[in-house]
């Protein structure tokens, strides 16, 4: 028997805020049940089938900024470089440019709150 993964939770210090700007970045919508109102301490958002969802949630104490975890975004509708700027005029700060020559890599970015992720090449790209 094996588990499965029930819930994806990030922990932030402003759940709405971060929640509202990773909606933004995925094209997620709210989901049925969760208010997701300024001071709320969970807010959840899911993909537009619902088949995936992500829960922030607020803490006192955030661990260091980066954390053991990290989201690999791969672009739906436009080609990897093209959204690294859509990410990036939406708040997204760059850490590490890891993008080769040849068109290979990625880029290494961090939400408003400092948690990272990368943005790689879309499978059309590949």
């Amino acid at each position: 028997m094996a588990s499965r993964i029930s819930d994806t939770i990030i922990d932030c210090t402003n759940a709405y805020e971060l929640c509202e700007w990773w909606k933004k970045v995925l094209d997620y919508v709210n989901v049925e049940g969760y208010q997701n109102e300024p001071g709320d301490e969970e807010c959840v958002m899911a993909d537009r089938s619902g088949n995936n969802s992500l829960l922030f949630g607020e803490v006192d104490d955030v661990r260091k900024p980066g954390g053991r975890m990290h989201f690999d975004l791969a672009p739906t509708d436009r080609r990897r470089d093209e959204e690294i700027e859509r990410v990036l005029a939406l708040g997204a700060t760059e850490v590490a440019d890891r993008r080769n020559p040849d068109g290979s890599g990625w880029m290494v970015l961090a939400d408003p709150a400092g948690n990272h992720f990368c943005i790689v090449r879309s499978d059309g790209e590949r």
